[in-house]
């Protein structure tokens, strides 16, 4: 069966340069697909389930990152294998911070031959790790286990989960925001907040009895949290862990939290599953 590949790039022009580079850096690899925008790659990658996404960071509508995430938690991997993950991006903070971390993997672009060979290296390896016929062969649980810390460990160089050392050196401690109206604002004590929720263009500030509004993007609010108090649980939303009453498994197999003072279940994605694995 051939390997397959799926690219996610707006620009086509860059998008074609790197199918030709693959021609010489991978010849057996196949790209199935291309896409310019996250949700047309989210709907193609589901449809196709490649075993390599080649994704740009910065995309209209849905950008790498929200895609990547979307897929952590819809792709069936009753089917097939998570894919390997790489990002496309131009040499700014988010590869700076990626090569830092030593993330896998990146490709810069415009297409760099040499770099494009150490990722193709690096993704052969992953791929040979997790092959059925590798001899003892490794549990499908442990292989999905490995490929989730992988996509972890990209969307958080890249910026799109912040790890736990990441926090500022003074977490905050009032928040300045609306209310439901939008005519009032409010401080907050970051004491009574239960859970942040990310919501078009505004982020959701829910405690045991309000709903709040405030403008501030999740992943920078993140920066500014006590890691160790608020815990990421879904791309959309970040919890207080001293308010997690529950941890619910569904017939799918799918987590919800009940929170204290709380009525509604918070979804936790693939991604961030093994923070309850214990409970």
């Amino acid at each position: 069966m051939p390997l397959t590949a799926l690219i996610a790039e707006d620009e086509p022009l860059l998008a074609q340069a790197l199918q030709a580079e693959l021609v010489t850096a991978w010849p057996e690899l196949r790209v199935v697909a291309t896409a310019r925008d996250g949700r047309s790659a989210v709907r193609e990658a589901l449809r196709l389930l490649p075993q390599v996404l080649f994704f740009d960071i910065r995309m209209p509508g849905l950008d790498g990152l929200g895609a990547a995430a979307e897929l952590a938690d819809s792709w069936p991997t009753d089917e097939a294998p998570m894919p390997q993950l790489v990002f496309v991006t131009a040499y700014d903070e988010y590869a700076a911070r990626a090569f830092e971390a030593e993330a896998i993997d990146y490709v810069l672009k415009p297409v760099q031959p040499e770099r494009l060979r150490k990722t193709v290296a690096r993704l052969r390896q992953a791929l040979a790790a997790a092959a059925p016929s590798m001899t003892p062969p490794v549990p499908a649980d442990e292989v999905l286990e490995r490929t989730l810390a992988q996509w972890r460990q990209v969307l958080g160089a890249a910026g799109g989960a912040p790890s736990a050392s990441s926090t500022s050196a003074a977490p905050l401690r009032m928040i300045a925001a609306s209310d439901a109206g939008g005519a009032t604002v409010r401080m907050v004590p970051i004491d009574e907040v239960l859970y942040f929720e990310a919501a078009d263009k505004y982020l959701r500030v829910l405690t045991a009895t309000q709903e709040y509004l405030i403008r501030t993007p999740l992943k920078q609010l993140l920066l500014q949290l006590d890691a160790d108090t608020f815990w990421q649980v879904h791309r959309a939303v970040v919890v207080r862990s001293a308010a997690i009453e529950a941890v619910h498994r569904d017939e799918a197999g799918k987590l919800h939290l009940a929170l204290r003072g709380r009525a509604e279940k918070i979804p936790v994605s693939r991604l961030y599953a093994h923070l309850f694995r214990a409970m």
